[in-house]
Formats: structure tokens, C-alpha cells, sequence
């Protein structure tokens, strides 16, 4: 099977944000998308909005970026976007727009499908799993100049993997449960056919044979159901991170989107200069996975071939430094900074569980505090 990869202008950047909504007055997840899309999309010329979309729950939107060499731009398209949206739940006035990996304390049997042929086949399939899915996240492309280049990044990531994880992890609350893990999401997600962390793949030619074998098997109709955390994106010519959990700031995915960026202009670089990029064994990605989805920005995770391990949080301030003339490069150093300001002020799945503890374990409380943070951005903590 031939899978071409499209052209891309090198390291643009493209960002999906997936953004909830919530009943004002109880906090539960509200199956109104349907409604909200309807304004929108007659107010576009064309019958559809041409970036905000329906996703696989009927309480879900999706904002979708158009491609940016800037992250800044990215996000700017974002927020606009989520203004757009903003305007029509304002007007039916009952309901509030929140992002998190996971909804607090919502079920999954209250929840409504999105009326299309694909997710249908999905819940078929998958079914009490696929139901399960309350989940919300924020993907980033970036552009890929050569495909050849594609999957040699693509694994090269893998080793920062649980550095993304722990910085966006928002989902410690699982209806209603505590779970005791920083992204609850990370492993929900994985159970999904052709979710989770990526085989290792040869080359092109390994991934078009991979992707034959499932179609030939119906396991998928066409690549865009591989559904891993980091995947090539041929439609694109992107690599697109899929990893991150929903965050409730602009300023936290700029972080995350130029972290992403550097990411691939660092790695892109190197190839460009002979050098072989770091390759983690993928029993050392996988307890990486586990270890951020667990921790968080407390974890202690595994950085090179030797075994060597080392706090996530120190391993990401050395990163910001080695990247930071890329960044200046890209134009992103600003939003780079912002993963500073998540190390200094705790990365959302901490804040929720501040909230919840001041709260003596309201959890919707903590729904309220995700509807602010979405409004207003994060409050700057003292002492």
C-alpha cells in the first residue's frame, strides 16, 4: 500500500484544541454541541464552520487552527475560535465551556453520541471501552519537510513523551473518583484498537506495510484510524502529538505547542547534521507513559539508553535551555517560558486537587474552577 505524505513547509505548526460543555448550574457534561454547531455553521458562507467541528460526544467542540509558522498565530486562530463559541453558549445562557483530560465526576452512560457513520462503528466496536471515552485533549502538528524524516522524529519524541504527559496532565478525577493518577486520560485512551504508544517502525515502506496489514485484517479503513499518541499525519506532512491532555488556558497550550515545535526543529536539525537521534527501548517509552501518567510532574522517568532516570521536572528545565535558541529561531520563545510558569505553578491536575481539597472534596467545585481558569487563565499562586 502507498501512502504519500503531503508537502509541508518545515516546522509550520497546526494546533486541535477539544473543549467540553458544561450545565451551569450542576456542572455535568451538557449534550448541546449539536445546537451550538447549528449557529455556527449558518453563519458560515459555506453551510459548515470551517474550523470548529463536532467530536465523537455531542457535549465536545473541537477548535481546529489553520497552519501557522508561529505558534502565536496558532493560538491567536484558538482563541478566536473559542470566542466564537463562547458567544453562542453565552446566548442560550445555561451551559459554560471547560477543558480538562477528563470530566470530574460526569458518566458515561449520560453522555451522547455524535450522529456519524464512523463513531457509530467505533462504540460498535469497542463498545463499553468506546462509551468510556469521556475524554478531552489538545493535538500538534508540525510540518515534516521530507517524509523520509517522518518516523526517525517520530521516535526521536517518544524519548519526551512523558515530558508532554506530565506538563498537560489534567485528569486525575474519573466519575467521580479520585484515581490517584496525574493523567487518568493517558490510559483510558490506550485501550482503544490502534491506541497508545507507536510499534517501532524501519522506515516509510514498514509503516505502509503496517497500515496494509490492518486494512487487509479490518482493523481500520484507512490510516487515519491509527490513533497513536505520536503518529504521522501523510494528509498533512505533519507529525502530529496526541499525547497532551485537554488544558483550560491559551497560555498553557502555547507552551505546549512551541515545546512541540522546538521539539521537531531540534531533532529536524540534527538529522539535518548527520547525528543519530536518541531512541529510547520501548519498555523503557512505555514505563515512561506510565510513570508521568501516574506522577505527573513528580515523576521520575527513564532519559537515555543506559537506564539513566532523573525528575521530569529537572530533565524539562535543562530541555528549555538546550532549546531555547531554536525557540528564538521559531519566534516562540515567549510561549516556551510558559512551561516554566506550569512548573512554578503546578501543572492542572495539581490545581484541581487544591480545589477539591479546599472544598472538602466538592467536585463541583472543581468544574467551576476549570470554567474560570477557561475564562480568565490561570490565578498566580502566593507564598
Amino acid at each position: 500500500m502507498q501512502i504519500d505524505f503531503a508537502r509541508s513547509a518545515r516546522s509550520t505548526v497546526g494546533l486541535e484544541w477539544e473543549v467540553a460543555i458544561v450545565d451551569r448550574a450542576t456542572g455535568e457534561l451538557a449534550s448541546v454541541a449539536d445546537q451550538v454547531l447549528r449557529v455556527l455553521d449558518a453563519g458560515s458562507p459555506s453551510g459548515h464552520h470551517p474550523f470548529i467541528t463536532s467530536e465523537l460526544l455531542t457535549n465536545t467542540v473541537e477548535l481546529v487552527s489553520g497552519v501557522h509558522e508561529r505558534v502565536a498565530g496558532a493560538v491567536a486562530d484558538l482563541e478566536g475560535q473559542l470566542a466564537e463559541v463562547r458567544a453562542v453558549i453565552d446566548e442560550l445562557g445555561d451551559y459554560e465551556l471547560v477543558c480538562s483530560g477528563s470530566h470530574p465526576f460526569s458518566q458515561w452512560y449520560d453522555q451522547h453520541l455524535t450522529d456519524k457513520p464512523r463513531y457509530h462503528k467505533l462504540i460498535d466496536r469497542t463498545r463499553w471501552w468506546g462509551r468510556n471515552m469521556m475524554i478531552w485533549g489538545v493535538h500538534v502538528h508540525v510540518g515534516i519537510e521530507e517524509r523520509d524524516k517522518a518516523l526517525p522524529i517520530l521516535d526521536g519524541l517518544l524519548a519526551y513523551l512523558p515530558h508532554l504527559q506530565a506538563l498537560s496532565a489534567s485528569s486525575p478525577y474519573w466519575a467521580g473518583v479520585d484515581t490517584g493518577y496525574a493523567s487518568n486520560r493517558a490510559l483510558m485512551f490506550q485501550q482503544l484498537p490502534t491506541a497508545g504508544l507507536p510499534y517501532p517502525l524501519a522506515d516509510w515502506a514498514a509503516y505502509e506495510r503496517y497500515v496494509d496489514d490492518l486494512v487487509r485484517t479490518g482493523v481500520i479503513e484507512d490510516h487515519s484510524e491509527v490513533r497513536w499518541d505520536i503518529r504521522p499525519s501523510p494528509r498533512w506532512g505533519t507529525v502530529e502529538v496526541r499525547v497532551c491532555d485537554g488544558v483550560s488556558t491559551a497560555a498553557e497550550i502555547a507552551a505546549i505547542g512551541a515545546l512541540v515545535q522546538c521539539l521537531v526543529e531540534w531533532m529536524s536539525t540534527r538529522l539535518d547534521e548527520g547525528h543519530t537521534l536518541t531512541v529510547l527501548q520501548p519498555w523503557y517509552v512505555r514505563e515512561n507513559k506510565w510513570r508521568a501518567a501516574r506522577y505527573g510532574l513528580e515523576a521520575e522517568v527513564i532519559t537515555d539508553v543506559a537506564g539513566t532516570e532523573r525528575l521530569v521536572t529537572d530533565d524539562l528545565r535543562e530541555l528549555l535551555t538546550t532549546l531555547a535558541p531554536i525557540a528564538e529561531r521559531l519566534g516562540c520563545a515567549a510561549e516556551l517560558q510558559g512551561v516554566r510558569e506550569t512548573l512554578a505553578g503546578g501543572a492542572s491536575y495539581q490545581r484541581q486537587l487544591r480545589v477539591a481539597e479546599a472544598a472538602g472534596g466538592d467536585l463541583t467545585a472543581v468544574v467551576a474552577h476549570l470554567a474560570r481558569e477557561l475564562r480568565a487563565g490561570v490565578t498566580p499562586t502566593t507564598g
